[in-house]
């Protein structure tokens, strides 16, 4: 540590520190445009300018390190001074300069509330202006249907270059000319095809850039703000959702250094108008081969002699954006009528049974920045995971990981080693093939197993081999707390249906065998929870009682409706992919006649008879704790607590693998569930991608 004098406080700050840094740690606000605190430094802006004392001018705070600073002739600390007359009138002269060529829209600018530049011109500007040539005008750019630009209030600061170059990987943006001709652009000023690309609207200090689909529709004041968590993909992003009377108009990121930093997908911050499209806003009942609308008591009255059948006649099946409390509801329901078909894989993942560590990304999200050795067995976390794919890029432009990758070949924003596409790829691994020496030297080796080598037939046997070559390589290291065997899954609601045992009891069927056994006249009745990536039995082959929120293809199937609410309708709980409990918050409520899911399935309930025992959502979570206590484990990512159980034979089981290649089960990043298909915004990113895939031609 080093001692540092900012203002008359003296602060102990790592050397490698900036002034900014030191100064903000002395409790000094400094103002800046270009300076973000996990992009590279630029220096463009000069907005940071402090009085060092020594120096003949102002300097760049940002850019000067305190190891950097000369003490005082005696040996005293150096000197810091953030609100001298020196420094106050060199701000107000960048400041001055800033707004030389920027226009007067804040009445019109959507940046309007939430502005930087807004912000330090109430502090710094002057009550007129000096210049009196003609301002510079810039063109417009563009950048696909997410991003809007004003480019003529663009202040060169450069953050959302850096961004695409370090974070999202994408070297798409750069600037043009010098000088009052420089320009930030797009490359041939084609779509941004990052599916992070949206984060540069939260770094943008000005209104240059904007979020195309929001423009003019709300202020920030306008507008109820509620902190939730998101359900696109299994990170459980921290979110914040914005929303006037009963609409949702945007998603926005919240600051979580363990799970999002503070980064989120684009289909997270934009499928949102998905939740005010194709909703099932009241229950429908299948008659003469039509769905009509009905009223709950018919609803409820005809699921529930559907379910009066034979226990084994009848199945249970929850989706990917089941909350933890509408599957723990239905998963008592069932118990309660003394049926073993029940499962929470509708992918026909071969997960669950056995030690939680057995499907948890175990080294937790955050230790992706202390692996120094990566293998990817059939997952592609860009579009999987793009925020954790962020962390996995930047562990290897450090240089401190090296990445392998058996599955797919594709752009995952950083270089790796191709071990091949299939099984036979990690067998050969096993039997000392590239790659192996690398992860058994590693101090920190991390072995990532996806969906797309567990939903298949053989996926148990894969998670078998993923075990034995963790051992192998001793990718668990309970003496140093480290558990480098991880799993990614893709779906918010997996890990949470496996924390509570929603799996086939003794003698049950799973998803897949509930779904044939409908089709051959075996299953009376299917209770499908919010399950839309699955094929359901064929119409007249049992009657399928579907709980969700959209009319997707589940709802097309159905004979029986029951309109749920979707996640920013209720309060509800959700486990991401390294088992952290989080719980996200209402901030409208369900449309229509909609209810939230547990209600619908305790009234359910009752009509069966089988009243499940609690009333309103507090008395449902502690009964969810009480028996399954790691539900009580709020925003705790268990990590390598288990590690010396690790037992790599009690996953998955013995047998051969056969020779299919891997396979993400992502087909379609912007596609891959019924919010985003709802979405305009989503189907607009497709088709700009479509288009310039397109329209590439050999020579690139």
């Amino acid at each position: 540590m080093t001692k540092i004098i900012v203002d008359t406080v003296e602060v102990d700050v790592p050397p490698e520190f900036t002034l900014l840094q030191a100064c903000e740690a002395a409790g000094a606000e400094v103002p800046r445009f270009c300076y973000h605190e996990r992009l590279s430094i630029a220096g463009n802006c000069r907005m940071c300018l402090v009085e060092v004392k020594g120096a003949p001018k102002p300097v760049a705070s940002c850019a000067q390190q305190v190891r950097d600073q000369r003490p005082g002739p005696n040996g005293e600390p150096p000197v810091v001074i953030t609100r001298s007359p020196l420094v106050q009138k060199a701000r107000q002269g960048v400041m001055e300069f800033l707004l030389i060529n920027h226009p007067l829209d804040c009445p019109i600018c959507d940046q309007g509330g939430e502005c930087d530049l807004q912000d330090q011109a109430m502090a710094y500007g002057r009550g007129g202006s000096r210049f009196d040539e003609n301002k510079r005008a810039v063109e417009e750019k563009h950048m696909g249907p997410l991003v809007k630009t004003a480019m003529t209030r663009c202040i060169q600061c450069t953050r959302c270059v850096r961004f695409a170059q370090e974070v999202a990987g994408v070297a798409e943006l750069g600037a043009t000319g010098r000088g009052e001709d420089m320009e930030i652009t797009t490359y041939l000023e084609q779509t941004l095809t990052s599916e992070l690309s949206a984060n540069v609207i939260d770094l943008c200090p000005v209104g240059a850039l904007t979020s195309r689909p929001y423009a003019f529709n709300a202020r920030p004041w306008e507008l109820r703000k509620t902190e939730t968590v998101d359900v696109m993909d299994a990170v459980g992003a921290n979110i914040r959702i914005d929303a006037r009377a009963d609409a949702v108009l945007r998603a926005l990121p919240r600051v979580h250094e363990g799970v999002n930093e503070e980064w989120i997908s684009d289909k997270t911050r934009f499928a949102v108008d998905g939740l005010q499209r194709q909703r099932l806003d009241r229950p429908y009942i299948r008659e003469n081969g039509k769905l009509r609308a009905a009223t709950w008591d018919e609803a409820l009255d005809r699921a529930a002699a559907a379910l009066s059948a034979d226990p084994r006649r009848i199945g249970l099946i929850a989706g990917d954006l089941a909350c933890a409390e509408s599957m723990k509801a239905a998963r008592d329901l069932f118990a309660l009528l003394g049926s073993p078909n029940q499962d929470c894989r509708p992918d026909g993942a071969k997960l669950g049974g056995g030690a939680r560590q057995g499907w948890l990304f175990n080294a937790t999200i955050a230790g992706i920045d202390q692996a120094d050795a990566i293998l990817l067995i059939g997952a592609n976390p860009r579009i999987e995971a793009p925020t954790l794919n962020a962390r996995i890029r930047r562990a290897w432009l450090r240089g401190a990981a090296q990445v392998a990758v058996i599955g797919e070949a594709a752009d995952l924003t950083y270089r790796y080693a191709h071990l091949g596409a299939g099984p036979k790829s990690l067998t050969d691994l096993l039997n000392g093939g590239a790659f192996l020496e690398t992860l058994a030297t590693a101090a920190r080796p991390m072995i990532i197993v996806g969906q797309g080598a567990l939903a298949r037939p053989d996926g148990a046997q894969v998670l078998r081999a993923a075990g034995a070559l963790a051992a192998l390589v001793k990718a668990v290291k309970p003496e140093e707390s480290w558990n480098g065997f991880c799993v990614l899954h893709t779906t918010a609601a997996r890990v949470a249906g496996l924390d509570l045992g929603l799996l086939p009891g003794s003698g049950g069927l799973d998803a897949l065998e509930m779904v044939a056994a409908a089709d051959n006249g075996a299953l009376d009745a299917l209770l499908v929870l919010h399950a839309d990536e699955m094929d359901l039995p064929a119409a007249g082959r049992g009657a399928v009682i579907y709980l969700g929120s959209h009319g997707d293809a589940g709802a097309h199937r159905a004979d029986i409706i029951l309109p749920g609410a979707a996640y920013t309708e209720k309060d509800a709980t959700w486990v991401n992919t390294e088992g952290r409990v989080q719980y996200g918050r209402r901030a409208v409520f369900p449309k229509g006649e909609a209810k939230e899911d547990w209600a619908i399935l305790r009234a359910l309930s009752a009509r069966l008879g089988r009243p499940l025992p609690y009333d309103d959502l507090t008395a449902l979570r502690q009964k969810m704790i009480a028996d399954h206590p790691t539900f009580g484990h709020v925003d705790y990512a268990p990590g390598a607590i288990d590690a010396d159980s690790f037992d790599p034979k009690a996953l998955g089981a013995d047998g051969a693998m056969s020779d299919a290649q891997f396979q993400s089960p992502i087909a379609n990043f912007y596609l891959s569930n019924p919010i985003a298909r709802a979405s305009e915004t989503m189907a607009a990113c497709v088709r700009d991608i479509a288009a310039l895939n397109a329209s590439r031609v050999a020579a690139e």
